[in-house]
């Protein structure tokens, strides 16, 4: 079945992001605003709104990083 698209059309391959583009974080730079936000979204049912302030400022240590 082609679910939505002719059955003559293949799928393409994904393509993977830049490398080094979103490194990990294996330094643990940004362990503290990780543990922060996951912290918020634990007390809030993963409600990831009100932890909005503690999102930002994670993916903003790891861009930075």
């Amino acid at each position: 079945m082609s679910y939505g698209r002719p059955p003559n059309v293949e799928s393409s391959p994904g393509k993977a992001p830049l490398l080094g583009s979103f490194p990990l974080d294996h330094d643990g730079e940004c362990k503290i605003s990780m543990k922060e936000y996951v912290k918020c979204l634990k007390e809030n049912k993963s409600n990831n709104g009100l932890c909005r302030e503690f999102s930002q400022a994670y993916l903003q240590c790891r861009m930075d990083k």
